[in-house]
């Protein structure tokens, strides 16, 4: 008899539908599975013979053939497990598969019979509801994963044995008791008021999340700029159901999904000795990397100079187009990449050049291989660059708190609202993510910032178009912030204040040695 029950494999981030096919017919004892099944899936065998021991049953004494359909997509992975358990035993003609019908079934099985959990199950519960079916039966450890989805029904089971029970129409496939409530957001310690001085900083950091602009803090050592990078997450605003679908179905896909809707925004640090596929994602079988993990929230880069040329060279494309691209023989993924990326690096490899502060003791020809590490095109990405200076004592033992995160955090919801309110109609959720397109609709610049504009691409040469579109994109911001519907002069200028005339100069002081012309 041939059966079938419905499951999945991950690719990527995305579940893809896979039909799995058992015949038990006459012949010697074999148990083959066929389809491009990764060794992961062939070793269930081992672990199917165990767990239907457990529960009174044994793999038939005839020829087993097990087919996962399509037969040309490789399926890594334990979460068909129970899925070919399952299928053998409707096959051996011992239970009907009515209790399975019109449901995604996945889970690995322990030798036990317990289910273990899987990755993949939020892109699982989504696939199921677009293929119109009832609903999932998944491990009981993932059930709060599964509750995310709406509109389908979820099944939790914590053995084999609750499987049998219901195949045999004993008892209902268990249902969770209780949908997990969402965890509440998290408060965060670090705020924005412990950060003395740093006034041009801070502006910079609350333009650059309020647009979703990426932004390099460039300035000697102690200055700052790592503390305000990781407090950037504590004005940033909540995010919407919408993206906490996708970035729980980012966290899903690696199994870091386990307690829910994932409502917190990352922020992702990685050290600077990462390689190119763990910032961008690779491997045989592709996995999301650093910059898919950061998704819909931060990516921080500290003393980005000393990061691999390779690796930094090559968020280019993901941040010109939002979305990291991985091809391998077998096929091309997609992997989104929607992150703020904040950048901080030293003017130096001593660290001290232009500081007033301590004399460099670095050669030319060392400032020239520092600058080199990261070129011009990579650093032309980066929306604002921004020089922390050394903040005086009588700053940092001033007794008067600085601004808190929560204020500034009011003032950039308001900016993203006009921007939101501007923008739905074409798909665009921040100024950051306009197109050039979208920029002439929504940007329009009154005559004096025209004006303005045209004296800085002047005396500019070194500006390239996408240097022109981002200054204005920052414009639009800045007005966003003080709640005008136009760009101004005022606003250009400021835009301006916040981009070099080459790209590497936000590397050095202007007027330092070493400094871009």
């Amino acid at each position: 008899m041939i059966a079938s029950v419905k499951s999945c494999t991950l690719v990527g981030i995305d579940a893809v539908p896979v039909n799995v096919e058992c015949d038990v017919s006459v012949g010697l004892p074999v148990y083959d599975v066929v389809g491009l099944a990764a060794p992961s899936v062939k070793e269930g065998a081992v672990r199917i013979r165990s767990a239907l021991g457990t529960v009174g049953h044994d793999l038939p004494t005839s020829r087993v053939t097990v087919n996962l359909a399509p037969a040309d997509l490789r399926k890594p992975g334990c979460a068909l497990d129970l899925p070919i358990a399952v299928c053998v035993l409707v096959a051996d003609r011992l239970y009907k598969g009515d209790a399975v019908a019109e449901l995604l079934v996945m889970g690995e099985l322990g030798l036990d019979g317990s289910l273990r959990a899987v990755r993949g199950v939020l892109a699982a519960g989504l696939l199921a509801r677009q293929l119109g079916l009832r609903g999932v039966l998944v491990p009981e450890a993932c059930v709060a994963e599964a509750a995310v989805v709406d509109g389908i029904e979820v099944y939790a089971a914590a053995h084999l044995s609750q499987v049998i029970e219901a195949l045999a129409g004993r008892l209902p496939l268990p249902s969770p008791r209780e949908v997990p409530r969402r965890r509440p957001r998290r408060v965060l310690p670090a705020d924005m008021s412990e950060v003395r001085g740093q006034a041009l900083a801070r502006e910079a950091i609350q333009i650059a999340v309020a647009g979703g602009h990426n932004v390099l803090l460039a300035g000697p050592p102690g200055t700052g700029k790592t503390m305000l990078a990781r407090r950037v997450p504590s004005i940033l605003p909540a995010m919407t159901r919408g993206e906490a679908l996708e970035t729980t179905k980012v966290y899903s896909a690696i199994g870091l999904a386990d307690q829910g809707l994932v409502e917190e925004r990352p922020f992702r640090a990685p050290h600077h000795t990462i390689s190119t596929a763990a910032l961008l994602g690779g491997g045989s079988v592709p996995r999301p990397g650093e910059i898919t993990l950061a998704h819909n929230g931060v990516l921080f880069l500290d003393e980005l100079p000393e990061f691999q040329r390779s690796a930094i060279e090559a968020l280019r494309q993901p941040l010109e187009e939002r979305v990291v691209t991985i091809g391998r023989v077998h096929g091309t993924i997609h992997l989104p990449a929607s992150f703020l990326l904040v950048a901080a690096a030293n003017p130096c490899p001593c660290g001290w050049l232009g500081s007033g502060v301590r004399e460099c003791t670095c050669g030319p020809g060392a400032l020239d291989r520092y600058a080199g590490r990261m070129s011009g095109p990579l650093l032309d990405r980066l929306d604002m660059h921004v020089h922390v200076q050394p903040v005086p004592l009588r700053e940092l033992r001033r007794p008067e708190a600085a601004e808190t995160s929560a204020v500034m955090r009011a003032r950039v919801v308001a900016a993203r609202d006009r921007q939101r309110a501007r923008l739905e109609p074409f798909g665009v959720r921040c100024n950051a993510e306009m197109s050039s397109s979208v920029l002439r609709a929504t940007c329009k610049l009154d005559d004096a910032a025209e004006r303005m504009l045209a004296e800085l691409v002047g005396r500019r040469a070194a500006m390239s178009a996408r240097s022109i579109d981002r200054l204005i994109r920052v414009a639009r911001t800045v007005a966003d912030l003080v709640g005008q519907d136009r760009v101004d002069a005022e606003c250009l200028a400021e835009a301006a204040g916040y981009r070099r005339d080459e790209p590497t100069a936000g590397m050095v002081p202007a007027g330092s040695p070493g400094a871009a012309p």
